[in-house]
């Protein structure tokens, strides 16, 4: 995909389409390939694990020359492929120092599935779609090392044709097309991803797909089907059409193909993992349809980078044109010294608040790195939770010591500190499942696995919260919010079904039966069961319906958060100082930043109570109010954004 040559390349509503609407079909990849750390563990056709084979993600293995697969029917469609595309030959010469090859494989199968004819690149394209070529090797600064690998890669490419052909290696410097092949993958593939949010690889999708250009305030989103898609989505017509009719008569001479050519070879094919396009706000006929090349929860500064350094463009979207920082790119990127008082010691000083940034980004990417390859859960948690409570002193960044030290800390909404709250929901769910594998019949340990599932709860919490708090001013953050609140959701349900509850009343201390009714938990201050039924019954829903339902469910479930939040967060030092993780005018004061005080720890035998703002009550009552909030995010908003984004992943 690419902003590139904006009039031939764009898509538009073909009629008026109103939000949650698929606006495509399932559409097939041209190309596709696992990332080299899945190859094992997955179907190199259809992106499916395989069964009883592991992951192993931390360990180096050379590249399999052979790819597996989940079915016959998968190896008899994709294995000619492999073969004929010169990946297997790839695969067994691949130099291991070159690092990654499921660019160079994805370049591969796009070039065999080219037609015999296509020796040349006219003006830029194959296939209908922009390689980026002359742009992505032109050598200035920065960009030598990604020449340098699209050079090489093509050389490596060029070798396996060559050695499937029969013939030792290539003419030398005859590599134009495997680079053009190579330029349109690293431009125009996505990653694809599982319902988990992992990348399991890339892949390489027609026209009526990568013509939709980016905006960091799309109108839309896909998500992808691994799987045969549902029949809700497999009947889906194609509600988008090419912005710019002229050229796109088969042209062959300019390189670009009819759309609806594309579209009948793409519904041919069967293979890869499918994407289909879904609207997230209400499209106009005619107006040009968007999507997010980037991660929407990053700053303006980071999304244009990432942009320029895969795309090769500036977006000027409403969101990044705007004169000032809007407010979520201000709080996305927002450090400032803890100690007001000492602010003055700074003036001048935006060196260090550039030194801060930069030193705080590489801790907390150190620590989410080194969890992600070792599976040190503890550690990661603990450097974190350092980093989001201690900040950086003013005279580590080189400052000179003074008396009152400013200290630099994370807003709690700048885009790291999300990073670090989705990885410690993970980190800390790890903890609990090592502590009860390992330790199945002992009951300390137990309760020890239930505090560390409570605090993994809380950070679910604040993270759906921060993210809804967000998407208030910038709603096309609305396939996050859904996927955290189901996360926030999955996240309450193992800590209150949990069987260690029964420990707690072994020792005497009264704790909820969850055996009780749905609706004796559901709230009777609202009516968002009843709305919820109603736009089951009439169908899809439209957009007013979810702002109205979006603010009556934060009302909802602030007020029941208001009094579990203290016990949540009980032993965590960082949490103690989010009073709130759904209402967030407390960051705007300057009152005495104490928070709820929280008595005895779940061990002590003693009678445990939570002690709040609004009078002090046992564990019994904290467990019926973490199961309301459980059932009111199930039954409400959670339920009717997972109607409208079933399966969305972004």
């Amino acid at each position: 995909m690419s902003r590139s040559l904006k009039a031939e390349m764009e898509m538009r509503g073909r009629e008026d389409i109103e939000m949650g609407r698929d606006i495509t079909p399932p559409i097939p990849p041209l190309s596709y390939s696992l990332h080299d750390s899945f190859l094992l563990s997955h179907c190199s056709a259809c992106f499916s694990p395989l069964p009883l084979r592991p992951t192993f993600p931390h360990i180096p293995l050379p590249l399999p020359h052979l790819l597996s697969y989940c079915s016959p029917r998968c190896s008899t469609s994709d294995s000619p492929l492999h073969f004929s595309s010169a990946e297997f030959h790839l695969l067994r010469s691949y130099p291991s120092s070159f690092g990654e090859s499921s660019d160079l494989r994805a370049a591969l199968r796009f070039l065999y599935s080219l037609p015999a004819s296509s020796g040349s690149v006219p003006n830029g394209r194959l296939a209908g779609l922009l390689t980026n070529r002359d742009k992505l090797l032109a050598r200035t600064g920065y960009d030598e090392e990604l020449v340098e690998r699209i050079r090489d890669g093509a050389r490596i490419m060029a070798a396996a044709r060559k050695m499937r052909e029969g013939h030792v290696a290539p003419e030398q410097n005859d590599f134009v097309l495997e680079e053009a092949a190579l330029c349109l993958v690293l431009t125009n593939a996505v990653e694809v991803q599982d319902d988990s949010g992992r990348t399991l690889g890339i892949a390489v999708y027609g026209p009526s797909f990568s013509w939709i250009n980016h905006s960091c305030s799309p109108n839309a989103c896909y998500r992808f089907f691994l799987s045969s898609p549902p029949p809700c989505c497999s009947q889906a017509r194609l509600r988008i059409v090419p912005g710019a009719r002229h050229g796109l008569e088969t042209q062959k001479e300019s390189g670009v193909c009819s759309i609806s050519e594309f579209s009948y070879g793409e519904m041919s094919e069967n293979n890869g993992p499918k994407v289909v396009v879904r609207s997230i706000k209400r499209i106009k006929k005619g107006e040009e349809v968007t999507v997010a090349y980037t991660d929407l929860l990053h700053p303006k500064e980071m999304r244009q980078s990432e942009l320029w350094s895969k795309y090769r463009f500036i977006c000027s979207c409403r969101r990044c044109s705007s004169s000032h920082l809007t407010y979520v790119d201000h709080i996305l990127q927002e450090v400032s010294p803890a100690s007001r008082q000492s602010s003055s010691l700074l003036s001048g000083q935006d060196i260090y608040i550039d030194g801060a940034i930069e030193s705080l980004t590489d801790h907390i990417n150190d620590a989410i790195t080194e969890y992600l390859e070792s599976g040190e859960s503890e550690s990661c948690c603990k450097k974190l939770e350092d980093m989001l409570t201690q900040g950086l002193l003013y005279e580590q960044l080189g400052g000179r010591e003074e008396k009152s030290q400013p200290v630099f800390k994370l807003h709690p909404l700048h885009y790291l500190s999300l990073n670090a709250y989705t990885t410690l929901v993970s980190a800390y769910k790890v903890r609990a499942s090592d502590l009860l594998t390992l330790y199945s019949g002992t009951e300390e340990h137990h309760l020890e696995a239930l505090d560390l599932s409570r605090i993994s709860a809380a950070y679910s919490l604040l993270l759906a919260g921060a993210t809804h708090h967000l998407f208030q001013s910038e709603p096309s953050l609305i396939a996050s919010v859904a996927n955290f609140w189901m996360g926030a959701g999955e996240s309450l349900l193992t800590l209150a079904s949990s069987s260690v509850w029964s420990i707690i009343v072994k020792r005497g201390l009264p704790a909820t039966n969850l055996s009780y009714t749905l609706s004796k938990y559901i709230c009777s201050k609202c009516s968002l069961m009843q709305k919820f039924r109603a736009i089951l019954h009439h169908g899809e829903a439209q957009s007013t319906d979810l702002e109205n339902i979006s603010s009556e469910f934060l009302d909802c479930v602030t007020n029941i958060t208001q009094k579990v939040w203290g016990f949540l967060i009980h032993g965590s030092q960082y949490l103690r100082v989010v009073k709130d993780p759904i209402e967030f005018s407390w960051l705007g004061t300057s009152k005495d930043s104490s928070t709820r005080d929280i008595q005895p720890h779940l061990r002590s035998s003693a009678v445990v109570s939570y002690h709040g703002d609004e009078g002090s009550f046992s564990v019994c009552e904290a467990h019926k109010c973490i199961f309301q909030l459980l059932i009111n995010l199930s039954c409400s908003l959670g339920n009717f954004i997972r109607h409208l984004f079933k399966a969305v992943k972004i």
